[in-house]
């Protein structure tokens, strides 16, 4: 599966503990990232700032729903899921 067009569900729901350009402090959950631009799609996918957690997220259909809610949804929840409890 490739990236819906215009989605960018992974680029605003989950959170990036390691700096990026932009954001050296990393990205928090439900914000979207500096690097995505005004059509929903990173602006330094496939350079070498690419961060590695984003290259290791595969787009999958359980993952991504039928559409861009769905997908933010699921990250959102999953990142809930997931965030280590203080």
């Amino acid at each position: 599966m490739t990236c819906r067009a215009g989605c960018g569900a992974c680029c605003i729901a989950i959170s990036i503990s390691s700096s990026i350009p932009g954001m050296p402090d990393g990205k928090p959950a439900g914000v979207p990232c500096v690097n995505l631009d005004e059509h929903f799609r990173c602006s330094i996918h496939g350079s070498p700032d690419y961060p590695a957690v984003c290259a290791a997220l595969r787009p999958d259909p359980g993952m991504c729903g039928s559409n861009r809610q769905e997908a933010l949804l699921f990250l959102s929840e999953l990142e809930r899921e997931t965030c280590p409890q203080d």
